[in-house]
């Protein structure tokens, strides 16, 4: 098991905590992993880009000029992809980019980006977080404390407070143990999790 140190909010290390194997100590798969990167950007395309062809452009019914004898190239529309205000030759048409991944190869993915942010010792983990009210210099402070500038901050339950108080700071992001991907995981420099958060984690991914 790895065994990893536990701070406070004053950024004093407070205690250890011995973190699953099964989750945070797994052989990374780097293949999986950059599958799951792509995957998740993939489906976040819209695939609405939209250009017409030559068959939808308005116009260009009838011939501009008779075949032979005008001593111009033959033309049989003025709306052909060499006119101007002709249609695009192989245009863009809406198409959905999504494609799928296994349960079992997402969840082996999460639990290979996790256990290399627990390698590169760019994980840490909080006995708690929380806040009286939401102020966005009280986050900046426990932040600052722990040395963190890019930071994805993992929370067990939907504290508002916290939420609201990262939400105006840059590269910081909040999310839920049940929201966490692989993408924002490699995204942030560092991953800050509470206990409790750490301890759900384990228990649904192990």
């Amino acid at each position: 098991m790895a065994n990893v140190s536990v701070y406070n909010m004053e950024g004093k290390e407070v205690g250890t905590m011995d973190l699953s194997d099964a989750v945070f100590g797994v052989e990374v798969n780097e293949h999986l992993v950059h599958l799951a990167v792509v995957q998740q950007l993939a489906n976040n395309r819209q695939g609405t880009q939209k250009a017409k062809t030559r068959s939808e452009v308005s116009g260009g019914g009838r011939k501009p000029w008779r075949q032979k004898g005008t001593g111009h190239a033959r033309q049989g529309s003025t709306r052909a992809p060499q006119w101007t205000g002709g249609g695009v030759v192989f245009a863009p048409v809406p198409r959905d980019y999504t494609f799928k991944m296994n349960k079992k190869e997402k969840r082996l993915a999460l639990k290979s980006a996790l256990t290399s942010r627990v390698q590169e010792n760019k994980l840490l983990v909080l006995d708690e977080l929380k806040f009286d009210g939401i102020k966005t210099k009280n986050m900046k402070k426990v932040l600052d404390s722990l040395n963190v500038t890019k930071a994805l901050v993992v929370l067990n339950e939907n504290d508002q407070n916290v939420v609201l108080s990262a939400r105006n700071i840059a590269n910081v992001k909040t999310a839920l143990t049940n929201t966490i991907n692989v993408y924002d995981i490699l995204k942030y420099n560092t991953v800050v999790v509470t206990k409790a958060a750490a301890q759900t984690i384990e228990e649904v991914y192990a």
